[in-house]
């Protein structure tokens, strides 16, 4: 539902209770949403009829789809948040919070239209929530949605001291001839993975583990940034660069590489008789991942399984379409590479094998 004004406490006898003697402050929820909807105005799209400030925002659906089929989506930022707490950075939260659902609906090739945010605390802190409010405004700006609505939850007891939960939840529109499945996908086509910007917004708990382990000070210098800076890249936002590229190349499958890694996130694209076989020397592995295996001696397995390892998208596409996607992946700024191809599956094969 859209975010609303909260209204100002009636006034309470001298020897009576109030929702502030409670531990919820309404006067800094009203400050929130005035400050709020300045923020979303800078990502209003077409389509937008009511937003911030109703009981429910508005949305028609923009009249250049012939036969729009809606496409939805909902995550959060996980136990990256964790690190955003210890460091006391919240201004590219929002950016993960936006690109974890954005980058989803993406790959069923809808546009996103609209995005909606919950943010939950045990006491309000306006500037921490506006920081977080501000980067979900930035995820929105480059996934092209507009910021439509949200709630802000004010739960005294729920959450510990300077600690907040989000969801996000995206609305995209594809038109029903265009809807991408995966099904088309067949033996000789070939498999292109787009560059990560880092760890993304998975495996945080298994970082944080390693961090524990190492007792690495996030201050370090790691290869020329602080290792604080490196965790806390925000998740890439592909959305722009992949419709684009829609619009001149039939893609057959497209898989973002979240939960579950690359040995998980493909097979969800590939019909039970197709292996993706990748080969792990086709891209450059980031020195965080190398960094992360060797400090908590994970195995080779296990970091395919739980982290991106470099690759925060993967398109398929047929055999012919590889040089002209690549370059146009490239000039609208992606690192994009050929990481392997699709062939048949042998019996009791996994459905993504990295060489």
């Amino acid at each position: 539902m859209a975010r609303a004004p909260v209204l100002p406490s009636e006034t309470q006898p001298d020897t009576g209770l109030s929702y502030r003697a409670a531990g919820v402050d309404i006067d800094a929820g009203d400050r929130l949403v005035d400050t709020v909807k300045l923020i979303a105005q800078r990502t209003l799209r077409d389509g937008v009829l009511a937003g911030i400030g109703g009981f429910g925002a508005l949305f028609e659906v923009p009249k250049k789809f012939r036969n729009p089929v809606l496409v939805s989506g909902t995550d959060g930022v996980g136990t990256k948040l964790k690190l955003a707490f210890q460091l006391g950075r919240h201004d590219t939260v929002g950016i993960d919070l936006v690109a974890m659902s954005v980058n989803d609906i993406l790959v069923q090739g809808a546009e996103p239209m609209f995005f909606l945010d919950y943010f939950a605390c045990g006491r309000l802190d306006v500037a921490t929530a506006t920081a977080v409010i501000k980067g979900i405004a930035v995820g929105c700006e480059q996934a092209g949605c507009a910021l439509i609505g949200g709630e802000t939850a004010e739960m005294p007891g729920m959450y510990p001291p300077g600690e907040y939960d989000l969801a996000g939840f995206a609305v995209g529109v594809v038109e029903k001839d265009r809807i991408i499945d995966g099904s088309r996908i067949a033996p000789g086509d070939a498999v292109l993975g787009l560059a990560s910007s880092g760890a993304h917004s998975n495996g945080y708990s298994l970082i944080r583990r390693i961090l524990e382990r190492e007792g690495a000070a996030l201050s370090a210098d790691f290869h020329g940034r602080p290792l604080a800076d490196v965790l806390l890249a925000p998740t890439r936002i592909y959305v722009k660069p992949i419709l684009e590229l829609l619009h001149k190349v039939r893609a057959k499958g497209l898989a973002h590489i979240t939960g579950g890694g690359l040995l998980e996130n493909l097979p969800r694209v590939l019909a039970g008789g197709l292996t993706a076989e990748l080969d792990r020397d086709a891209w450059p592995r980031p020195a965080l991942f190398s960094w992360l295996q060797d400090k908590g001696g994970v195995a080779d397995q296990e970091m395919f399984r739980v982290f991106n390892c470099g690759i925060g998208m993967v398109l398929v596409v047929a055999d012919e379409d590889v040089e002209r996607s690549m370059q146009q992946l490239r000039e609208a700024g992606e690192s994009v590479y050929r990481i392997g191809r699709i062939r048949a599956r042998a019996a009791g094969e996994a459905q993504t094998l990295v060489a």
